[in-house]
């Protein structure tokens, strides 16, 4: 009998146990959830907010590997610049990739190149 309720009361303190860490576990994911979203509608609305630096109508979103790329002056026409910008909030910090776009551009590895459709004229 003494081993029966031994094991009642592991299998009792294993579920509460279970019951603790899946909540645990999904309050986890809904804030690193909540975080990602901010993040990404953030990223949507920089261009707009008063201390961005650029003009907002010079601005193309990308997203990926970087959040923008900013044509200076193009609302003007006439491009003094091109930027690529990306948007971290809080402590987050450069994925390798953004690590290595920056890297080229900061290296002055940036190119231009034209591909024409095949009715193109040349």
């Amino acid at each position: 009998m003494n081993y029966a309720l031994a094991a009642l009361a592991l299998v009792f303190a294993f579920l509460l146990w279970k019951t603790w860490y899946t909540h645990r576990v999904r309050k986890d994911a809904i804030q690193r959830s909540l975080a990602v979203t901010t993040g990404k509608v953030y990223e949507q609305l920089v261009p707009y907010l008063p201390n961005f630096p650029f003009n907002p109508r010079d601005v193309r979103f990308l997203g990926s590997p970087v959040d923008f790329v900013v044509f200076d002056g193009l609302s003007d026409g006439q491009v003094t610049r091109i930027i690529f910008v990306e948007v971290k909030t809080g402590d987050a910090q450069l994925s390798g990739r953004e690590r290595r776009v920056r890297d080229a551009v900061m290296d002055s590895r940036v190119e231009w190149y034209e591909l024409r459709g095949p009715n193109a004229q040349c």
